[in-house]
């Protein structure tokens, strides 16, 4: 875009500042990292409400603070229908003339992490670093005729509301297995008189093989730079199927290291983690990981399928039996000890592959589709 049409936001926005001081709001929202409002979870019961700061519908809020903020700035376009109050740490702001520039195109705007890298080298301060009202006024940003903003908004929701729906889709095909493992190996079945061929044993009997990840040396200078070997944390296990990881290994590192390769269709789960322990996830390419994961490899997909929505169903009881001192933690054996019902039956290992697929399918093409977001908000700029 010509940079004749850069133009300063400070024209566009104004500054908004309304307390809840009849206290008559209740709806306590929050700013995360992913730049989407979110309900708060702070305990309210006796607290005053009427300093806070109310927010709009189609208003904006962001949190000054950039430092130890994942080197992002939270910042949201409230789309909510009715009023709803935030901290006081929030600054707010609303367009002047949706004529002129469209709170989505804005919202999109600030979703680039180019505005992210913006926001942190015009913040300042000593103890906490801010990204002040001033700065937030001098961002320059393409301004194109308000007919090419909509045309621009209207062609990236398609692709948000394509996302929504395969994300249903999804939630729809994990409780549909959920239901027929309840059903076929849960609901009436008695475990010491199984259907014939059935039995019951443990993780590690039904496993190929379990193994737990490893670290590579940390004098290996690409550590940290993307190499060619994928290497997985238990960040990246998240309930769901693993479809890529930000970080790599050389090979290099992988030689010199405890990391040993696990293949595709692999069932992870993380051991370690306040919020990812007992996390389960299915991994769709070769890859490392490190200890904290217990990677239990299948003889088959079919196999792997019906592990992975064992474990998931399996998943709080195996939670339970953690240990540890400050962060409670479990371990290979404690997983691999877990006994399973093995119906042994091809049949039903094929029903749960079927699920499973539709079900990496479907997050391949999210996963795509957020690529394009990212490849349509880089092209404002």
């Amino acid at each position: 875009m010509n940079k004749a049409n850069y133009k300063r936001l400070g024209e566009y926005i104004d500054y908004v500042n309304i307390r809840n001081k009849d206290g008559a709001i209740s709806n306590l929202v929050g700013v995360s990292i992913e730049k989407r409002f979110i309900p708060s979870i702070a305990n309210t019961i006796g607290t005053d409400l009427s300093s806070y700061k109310v927010i709009g519908p189609r208003q904006f809020a962001y949190g000054p603070v950039t430092s130890r903020n994942g080197e992002k700035i939270t910042v949201a376009l409230y789309t909510g229908t009715k009023k709803a109050i935030m901290s006081q740490a929030y600054e707010s702001f609303k367009i002047k003339d949706e004529k002129k520039l469209l709170p989505e195109y804005l919202m999109m705007w600030m979703s680039r992490p180019e505005f992210d890298r913006y926001a942190r080298f015009k913040s300042h301060g000593t103890v906490r670093e801010l990204f002040s009202w001033e700065e937030m006024c001098n961002v320059l940003l393409p301004v194109p005729p308000i007919a090419e903003q909509h045309k621009i908004v209207e062609d990236y929701q398609t692709v948000e509301r394509r996302i929504r729906n395969n994300e249903r889709m999804i939630a729809t095909l994990e409780q549909t297995a959920q239901a027929i493992y309840r059903h076929t190996l849960v609901e009436g079945i008695d475990e010491n008189n199984l259907p014939e061929g059935w039995k019951t044993i443990t993780i590690r009997e039904f496993c190929d093989q379990i193994t737990s990840g490893g670290t590579p040396s940390k004098n290996i200078d690409e550590y940290w730079i993307k190499g060619t070997i994928p290497w997985l944390k238990t960040g990246d296990v998240q309930n769901n199927v693993i479809l890529s990881t930000d970080s790599y290994i050389t090979e290099n590192g992988l030689k010199n290291s405890s990391a040993k390769m696990v293949p595709a269709n692999t069932v992870i789960m993380a051991m370690y983690g306040g919020g990812t322990l007992s996390n389960v996830g299915y991994l769709t390419f070769p890859s490392t990981t490190n200890q904290a994961c217990c990677n239990m490899i299948c003889k088959n997909k079919q196999k792997a399928a019906y592990l992975y929505f064992v474990m998931k169903h399996k998943q709080q009881d195996i939670k339970r039996l953690a240990n540890g001192g400050a962060q409670e933690n479990l371990n290979a054996e404690i997983i691999s000890s877990q006994m399973i019902i093995d119906p042994q039956y091809t049949k039903i290992y094929a029903k749960f592959a079927t699920l499973l697929n539709s079900i990496v399918n479907l997050s391949r093409e999210n996963h795509l589709l957020r690529r394009l977001l990212r490849l349509m908000t880089s092209k404002l700029s």
